[in-house]
This record gives structure tokens, C-alpha cells and sequence, in this order.
């Protein structure tokens, strides 16, 4: 047989043993003991998640006072922060429940796809709204002119961006030789190159520039943005004008600390130590942790934000009265 007709049976080999590749999910723990709590622990942060992400969103649509530019990029982020928990949660407690770790190659690649869409989303929205609390300090009087209703939607647009499909649409060229274990509790990218038998170099050089177009450069951007807004609040007379300043963009601040220290943690466990559990727990802050305390950040530090949950809540409460007097005088 001739090297070529060789190499041509071994690329038919590969595409075959590719097409039904089947991952193995490995999961927060492999301790049969500590499944149940796991799946009541996932359960209860998803549910958290949900309704006060859900809250956010209501509390923003309802109250035509929060109908800002700032509160349109919150109502978003916590519809993002319910996609990206959404995307990796369900099949975890589903693996837990049917005592399966299996997840097929499609649903793996749609896995790491929408994470990854809307993860980034996440990373955007947090440098365009940084960037509305800048025009709003140190822009205010034009701050209806920039922060106009249409670049708003078109900022929003814009985090929807390419680079997840490139990502997705590049692991469509890897082979898998057999069942293959990832080290985590969802398709992870970096873990799924590492499973590849093909050569993996032009994904990982498009992961490093993905990284520092999507990394390094909103963080850039939020860090700017502050220091111009920081520099404009210090040349403000007057103490109250200072934290009135400052209490506009606390909430924000604490997200962004919250979401980047936990992505960098994320990144320095990667690389520093090869032990996935380290990883994995860092993972867990910011796929899990991070987008259900988010509603809190932005409910318990924001009066206008608390006044909408108030009137939501009673508005729920009134409407819950009117249905049961309907059903005892009927």
C-alpha cells in the first residue's frame, strides 16, 4: 500500500471515528455520595438565577423610569446571564439525575458555541455600560445626544459577534480518535482541543487572538472609562455630588470585579497548575456563581432599581388578590 493510500484510510478513519464521538462529562465530582447534594445545589443556584435575573428584566420593562440607556444594557445583561447559565446547568443536573456522563459531539460543539456567545456578550455589555457611566459623569449634557436609543440597540448588536462561530466552525476540522473524558462539568474549548488527535496549532493561535481582542480589550476600555470618570468626580465641588457620582457606578464596578476576577482566576489556574479541579472550582464561580449574584449587586445598591421590585411586587400581590376574588365570586 503506498503512503498516500495510506494517509487517505487514515483521514477516513479519523472523519468516521469523529462523526460518532461521544464525550464523557466528568462533572463537579465523580463521588456517587455527593451527587445528590450537587444536584440540589445546582438546582437551587439555577432557580436563583432565573427568577432574579427574570426580576431585573420585568422591573426594567415595567417602570417606564428605568427606560434608560443604562437599565436597557442591565435588562440585557441578566438576559445574557440566563442563556449562558441556561446552556450548561440542564444538561448537569440531567447528567446527575439519569447517573449519565455522556453528552454527544453535536451537542458538545452547540455547548461550547452558545457559552461562548454568550459569555462574551456578557464581557461587552459590561465595557459598553462602563462607557454609559462615562458619557453620563463626564458628558452629561450630551448625554441623550450619544447615548442615542439606536446606537444603544446597535451596541447590544454588536456583542452578538462572530467569534464564537469562528471557534465553533474551526473544532468542525478536529478528529477524535475515541470516547474521550473532559475534565469539567461543561465543553469547555480548551479542554476540547486538548482531547483532539488532529493538529490543534491554528485553533490555539485563534484562541490567544480572540483573548486579547476579547480580553485584554474591553478590560482596557473599563479601565479607561473609570479613569476618566474618576478624574471627573474628583474635580467635583461639593461631597454629596461626589457619592451621588459614585453610587451610580458601584453596582457596576462590583459586577465587573466579581466577573473579571473570577475569568482571570480562571485563566492564571489554567496555566499555572495542571490540577483540573483548581479549574474547575474557578469555572464555577463564573459560569454559576457570578450571573446569580448579579441581580443582587444591582437590586441592594440601586434605589431605582429597588422602588421598580417594590412596585412589581406589589402589582403581583394586587393582581393575585383580584384573581382570587374573581374565583370565590364566581
Amino acid at each position: 500500500m503506498s503512503l498516500f493510500s495510506s494517509r487517505v484510510l487514515n483521514n477516513m478513519e479519523l472523519e468516521n471515528l469523529t462523526q460518532v464521538a461521544e464525550f464523557l462529562l466528568l462533572g463537579l465530582s465523580e463521588d456517587p455520595q455527593l451527587q445528590p447534594v450537587l444536584f440540589g445545589l445546582l438546582l437551587t443556584m439555577y432557580q436563583v438565577t432565573m427568577l432574579g435575573n427574570l426580576l431585573i428584566i420585568l422591573a426594567v420593562s415595567s417602570d417606564s423610569h428605568l427606560h434608560t440607556p443604562m437599565y436597557f444594557f442591565l435588562s440585557n445583561l441578566s438576559l445574557a446571564d440566563i442563556c449562558s447559565t441556561s446552556t450548561i446547568v440542564p444538561k448537569m443536573l440531567l447528567n446527575i439525575q439519569t447517573e449519565s456522563k455522556v453528552i454527544t459531539y453535536a451537542g458538545c460543539l452547540a455547548q461550547a458555541y452558545f457559552f461562548m456567545v454568550f459569555l462574551c456578550m456578557d464581557n461587552l455589555l459590561l465595557t459598553v455600560m462602563a462607557y454609559d457611566r462615562y458619557v453620563a459623569i463626564c458628558h452629561p449634557l450630551h448625554y441623550t445626544v450619544i447615548m442615542n436609543p439606536r446606537l444603544c440597540v446597535l451596541m447590544v448588536l454588536i456583542c452578538l459577534t462572530v467569534d464564537a462561530l469562528l471557534h465553533t466552525l474551526m473544532m468542525l476540522r478536529l478528529s477524535f480518535c475515541k470516547h474521550l473524558e473532559i475534565p469539567h462539568f461543561f465543553c469547555d474549548l480548551t479542554q476540547i482541543l486538548k482531547m483532539a488527535c488532529s493538529d490543534t496549532f491554528i485553533n490555539n493561535i485563534v484562541v490567544y487572538l480572540s483573548t486579547i481582542l476579547l480580553g485584554i480589550g474591553p478590560l482596557s476600555g473599563i479601565v479607561f472609562s473609570y479613569t476618566q470618570i474618576a478624574s471627573s468626580i474628583l474635580r467635583i465641588p461639593s461631597t454629596g455630588g461626589k457619592y451621588k457620582a459614585f453610587s451610580t457606578c458601584g453596582s457596576h464596578l462590583s459586577v465587573v470585579s466579581l466577573f473579571y476576577g473570577t475569568a482571570i482566576g480562571v485563566y492564571l489556574s489554567s496555566a499555572v497548575t495542571d490540577s483540573p479541579r483548581k479549574a474547575i472550582v474557578a469555572s464555577v464561580m463564573y459560569a454559576l456563581v457570578t450571573p446569580m449574584l448579579n441581580p443582587f449587586i444591582y437590586s441592594l445598591r440601586n434605589k431605582d432599581m429597588k422602588g421598580a421590585l417594590r412596585k412589581l411586587a406589589m402589582g403581583t400581590c394586587f393582581f393575585h388578590k383580584y384573581v382570587n376574588c374573581l374565583a370565590v365570586s364566581s
